[in-house]
């Protein structure tokens, strides 16, 4: 049975620790390094391959929102079968995950003005190397709020970490783990390497989509949600 005192706490830290940590580092610049050829001017991945686009961008946010419409219609048509009726909480909280996770996200984009590895001067942009908890230069004239941080297409991806509420066996929990952090992480990959995102708005989005997760599965669970 999952501790959800344990794990707020657990995450909580987590994830001040990582915002800090990349902060006062310069890890995401040596990071996103690894995907930059300074000489071509060129990413790792070219952001108009359609093939990766589809498959990495389009095509799996389509995905996810399809899985959680047909779970929202099974649980609105079929509430009255058996296994829906036996896999009810855990439908809901992965719905519930598909819909908060990225609307919370995408709301701390919104607000952080943070701006993306492409903008930044670092690499051909216009915009200086400004971190989270930075200030934009006294002398630098933004002529448009930048939407970055944190990581918005992997929190679909990482949202997904919610299927550890919606199987019984540990074995299966385990796997839905797995499973999220593989599509979450080859999103947030792809985002990093065609300069959209640092590692740590990606890093950041995972440890606030569990947060979200476990938030959204114990207030279900105080409710005695049935």
């Amino acid at each position: 049975m999952l501790n959800f005192k344990k794990q707020l706490i657990i995450t909580i830290i987590l994830l001040v620790v990582t915002i800090l940590f990349f902060q006062f580092s310069n890890v995401d610049v040596w990071v996103e390094n690894l995907f930059y050829n300074s000489t071509t001017h060129t990413w790792l991945i070219d952001r108009d391959n359609k093939i990766l686009k589809v498959i990495f961008y389009t095509g799996i946010k389509k995905l996810l929102i399809a899985i959680a419409v047909m779970m929202l219609f099974a649980l609105m048509v079929f509430r009255n079968s058996k296994i829906i009726k036996e896999y009810k909480k855990g439908l809901v909280i992965v719905v519930l995950s598909a819909i908060f996770v990225p609307v919370i996200v995408g709301g701390l984009k919104a607000i952080t003005n943070t701006p993306c590895p492409k903008n930044t001067d670092i690499y051909g942009g216009v915009y200086p190397e400004v971190k989270v908890l930075d200030s934009y230069p006294k002398n630098f004239h933004q002529k448009k709020r930048v939407k970055c941080w944190p990581a918005g297409h992997a929190s679909g991806g990482f949202a997904l970490l919610s299927l550890f509420f919606l199987f019984k066996s540990r074995k299966n929990k385990k796997r839905a783990i797995v499973l999220a952090m593989v599509i979450g992480w080859s999103m947030g990959l792809y985002k990093m390497m065609i300069g959209d995102h640092y590692l740590s708005h990606t890093i950041v989005t995972m440890l606030l989509a569990w947060l979200i997760i476990i938030i959204i599965a114990k207030i279900l669970k105080s409710n005695d949600f049935t």
